[in-house]
């Protein structure tokens, strides 16, 4: 059973929009967290300085994973480093910038009440989400090919 969408220019209700700030507040922290670590000089990585533990897939075949230095960009993003980020992990680069454009945009859409500038729509959702997957794919055999 799929619920119908929300019109356009309606209110949304009150669960949509503590759903939503929460979901911003969510990435809000994440932003926050990537910009006090330092991006580790070795272009991965960084999620270390968590205590978290390193990438198993790496540490198991020598090879970085998709996501790896993806924490290492968002650093570096958030450092106003574009280039360094691009070239550790272009995905993480591209994650981050959308979270920063999301973060206002959902807290925006929180406090009115209604979807600002434009409502999302499945499909182009999915196209970007399908886009940003190919680029993660095509950036990890980049980096592959280039360690």
């Amino acid at each position: 059973m799929s619920q119908a969408p929300i019109p356009p220019n309606s209110t949304l209700p009150v669960a949509y929009r503590l759903a939503l700030a929460g979901f911003a507040l969510l990435v809000l922290v994440l932003l926050m967290t990537a910009r006090v670590l330092e991006p580790d000089p070795r272009g991965y990585g960084t999620h270390e300085q968590l205590g978290l533990t390193a990438c198993y897939f790496q540490v198991t075949t020598g090879l970085p994973c998709p996501t790896c230095g993806a924490t290492t960009a968002w650093s570096h993003v958030l450092r106003g480093n574009l280039a360094q980020a691009v070239a550790v992990n272009l995905g993480g680069a591209l994650s981050c910038a959308a979270a920063l454009v999301g973060v206002p945009w959902l807290l925006l859409a929180a406090t009115l009440g209604r979807w600002p500038v434009i409502q999302p729509q499945f499909r182009p959702l999915l196209i970007l989400a399908t886009a940003w997957l190919l680029v993660v794919f095509l950036d990890w055999i980049r980096r592959l090919i280039m360690n």
